[in-house]
């Protein structure tokens, strides 16, 4: 395993959609790995391929229930039930603002062995997978923030 280096906001790989993983190999899970070590790292709940500069349709989340590996993820039901809460982004390092998601989500995925397998998701589950899955087509969260949050702020 490898800690890899984390793209930051003005890398044009993070505004790109990325293409489907075909084939789940070796190197498939090398990456899995190698995304699961920097995600802990660097102390996030979640990771993208593009944000290690792999445009490949792979997320890594753990809210602390353990880790969950999304292989080509699918959104295949959302409540319409919007929750507004703080985001942040490890790829934009410093910066918090409040973000409208989804109360529930449900999501279809590849596991490593290329299994299907959906996992639902509410509350910081459902923002994390939303999140990373805007990842994988290159939205960035401050694309969607409704209000910046300053942490400096001691008020």
């Amino acid at each position: 395993m490898a800690i890899r280096e984390i793209r930051k906001k003005g890398d044009e790989v993070l505004r790109k959609k990325s293409k489907p993983v075909k084939e789940i190999n070796d190197r498939t899970n090398q990456l899995i790995d190698d995304m699961l070590e920097t995600m802990y790292n660097a102390e996030g709940v979640g990771l993208a391929a593009p944000q290690v500069g792999i445009l490949r349709r792979i997320c890594v989340i753990d809210v602390g229930e353990g880790p969950i590996v999304l292989i080509n993820p699918e959104k295949i039901e959302e409540s319409a039930e919007q929750i507004q809460a703080a985001e942040g982004c490890l790829s934009i390092p410093g910066i918090y603002g409040e973000v409208k998601r989804p109360e529930r989500v449900v999501v279809k995925a590849l596991d490593r062995e290329g299994k299907s397998f959906t996992v639902e998701g509410t509350g910081m589950l459902a923002r994390a997978l939303c999140h990373e899955m805007d990842h994988l087509d290159g939205i960035l969260f401050e694309d969607k923030v409704i209000r910046y949050i300053d942490v400096n702020n001691e008020d």
